[in-house]
């Protein structure tokens, strides 16, 4: 049976049965880590629904992260400016972006590649990786984008369990590269746990382990942390460590259907991508325009970081009251045990409206919730009370 995560299909898994959970479950239990055995078969998946989905009728969309804020109003005039330019290919605006870009992470130029949203350039990086399969090294659980699409091209995968507090195993990734492995993946803050590696720590883990092998580290959550920038590798790139970090306008700048992202990188890294596909051809005005404006516009993204801030407290503090424990979240989204089949549980959920994602964590149902407004947190808890009745 296929227990790995594949955000493009749908998985299908028996869960334990409704008796078997009489007391909400702790986590500890779930992760069921081995400090003895650091990397071993992945026992994570993502429940999907075997129902019909009715998004249209969605009273509260919580299922994919997105920042219910967005785009700022900055953004929408600069995009409906942009589409009388619509005729124009946009080169001088993403070189525009570039530069803005190099300036704020203290890169040139030439260290930075813009791509439809991150995580097409994590697939262009396995591409790249894995011609020739190989093994790539992450967390577990982990976001599956870059793991999938090596896999696809037959690569293996090194998954490492997550520590008791649910930080990357710095020390059991080390220990799982061997010659074959071709690329590192940490996901910081981690998706879908939402938790986080110490920012010292990972630093002197990429500087080491990017001397023998190269490190990919997705960033898309960066931005709702304090002092954000002080916790990103990227000055590891500037002091010419192969470290590749992704970052994404599609959290907290509110932009995930219009698909910008980044990655800084080494000139020959990026060049290792952009003599195989072009980058910027791949990318329209609006979309560029769009992003120009929101990388402006500090005060919409503050606000922002904010009210997901808040709303997030609340949502955590009404769910540990209701006994479950809540994995600690320094991102848009908590993930949390709950007691109940999760194809039930879901089912539930959306039939009040009500969209969230259900992973399986060692044979342990998770509840994936985005944090949207503080109307619709309201109305999440109290669907979830409903349906864990």
């Amino acid at each position: 049976m296929n227990r790995n995560l594949n955000r493009r299909g749908w998985i299908k898994k028996s869960l334990l049965g409704l008796g078997a959970l009489a007391t909400a479950p702790q986590i500890s239990k779930a992760f069921n880590l081995n400090p003895n055995q650091p990397f071993v078969h992945s026992n994570f998946s993502e429940i999907t629904p075997t129902f019909n989905l009715e998004e249209p009728r969605m009273l509260a969309r919580l299922s994919a992260n997105e920042n219910p804020y967005g785009p700022s109003p900055a953004v929408t005039r600069a995009i409906k400016d942009a589409i009388s330019l619509g005729n124009r290919y946009a080169h001088r605006d993403a070189a525009e972006l570039i530069e803005l870009i190099a300036e704020k992470e203290g890169v040139s130029s030439k260290h930075i590649m813009l791509g439809p949203g991150s995580s097409d350039l994590l697939e262009k990086v396995a591409f790249v990786s894995f011609p020739a399969g190989g093994n790539i090294v992450s967390a577990d659980p982990a976001y599956m984008s870059i793991i999938s699409t090596a896999r696809a091209l037959g690569a293996s995968w090194k998954p490492v369990k997550l520590t008791a507090d649910y930080a990357h195993d710095l020390s059991g990734m080390k220990q799982a590269i061997d010659a074959d492995t071709k690329l590192v993946y940490v996901c910081n803050p981690n998706n879908p746990t939402g938790s986080i590696t110490n920012s010292d720590q990972l630093r002197q883990f990429c500087a080491d382990v990017s001397s023998k092998v190269p490190v990919f580290v997705d960033e898309a959550y960066l931005e709702f942390l304090d002092d954000s920038q002080s916790h990103s590798m990227v000055n590891l790139v500037a002091d010419g460590a192969d470290v590749i970090v992704a970052r994404t306008f599609s959290k907290i700048h509110g932009m995930a259907g219009l698909r910008i992202g980044y990655i800084v990188a080494q000139p020959e890294r990026i060049a290792s991508i952009t003599d195989k596909v072009r980058s910027t051809m791949g990318l329209c005005s609006t979309s560029l325009k769009g992003a120009l404006a929101s990388f402006m516009d500090e005060a919409f993204l503050h606000e922002c970081k904010s009210l997901n801030s808040s709303c997030r407290k609340y949502l955590v503090e009404e769910i540990t009251s209701l006994g479950y424990e809540v994995i600690p979240s320094y991102t848009s989204f908590v993930l949390f045990p709950i007691a109940m089949n999760g194809q039930v549980f879901m089912k539930g959920m959306y039939e009040e409206g009500v969209s969230i994602r259900v992973f399986s964590i060692e044979d342990q149902p998770f509840c994936r919730v985005s944090i949207g407004t503080m109307e619709e947190m309201e109305y999440f808890v109290e669907v979830f009370k409903k349906v864990t009745a």
